[in-house]
């Protein structure tokens, strides 16, 4: 069973890099060239919201014992961001299933929900590894992210001659967490009273 369950996380983080990373990337670039501002609002978001991943990876890295927190939260804070637009949800209600974009994006958003729940199920099969990554049941979650590592590892010594170290991951992990944290809380303060769940996407011209 552990075997399967290590099987299981590592598939789970090789199939993120589609859905979190490669398929937005295709979305952006396609609804700039179609002009579909309501689809290029939509990643535009995710894109603001989706950096909380990749410090989790680098809080996985550093061993941060709540780092599988972030994780969850960050997956499932990104499953809210490509749902909560009203405007955005109408807007892709209009087009039909031959329009290819419309179509695509909507997909995306349900694997990406699907990914966000299985990647909580995975963490509470593991639950103790929520508050103790150090944990040697916990290995199981820091493996995954250990080619992010070597990529980190690899820049960090090309562009500052140094080696990039398990604590330097932890600390930068830890300041991106906090500038990240004073930005979410200023959106929902200043943003989300004004607009609600109006992206203001039509504001720019409706395509």
């Amino acid at each position: 069973m552990n075997v399967f369950n290590q099987l299981s996380i590592w598939l789970s983080f090789q199939v993120s890099i589609i859905f979190l990373i490669g398929i937005p990337i295709t979305l952006l670039l396609w609804s700039i060239k179609k002009g579909n501002k309501a689809v290029n609002t939509l990643i535009s978001i995710y894109w603001k919201i989706s950096p909380l991943f990749f410090i989790s990876l680098l809080l996985l890295i550093g061993k941060y014992d709540y780092a599988l927190v972030i994780t969850n939260i960050s997956t499932i804070l990104m499953t809210i961001s490509v749902w909560f637009w009203n405007d955005i949800n109408d807007e892709l209600k209009e087009y039909d299933f031959s329009y290819s974009l419309a179509t695509t994006t909507k997909i995306w958003r349900w694997s990406l929900t699907f990914l966000s729940l299985n990647f909580l199920i995975q963490s509470l099969r593991n639950f103790s590894c929520f508050s103790f990554i150090n944990s040697s049941l916990c290995e199981i979650w820091l493996k995954p992210p250990s080619n992010f590592y070597n990529i980190i590892k690899n820049l960090f010594n090309f562009f500052f001659g140094a080696n990039f170290t398990q604590p330097i991951a932890k600390f930068l992990g830890l300041l991106l967490l906090l500038i990240y944290t004073i930005g979410l809380i200023q959106w929902s303060i200043i943003k989300l009273p004004k607009n609600g769940r109006n992206s203001c996407f039509s504001e720019y011209g409706k395509y």
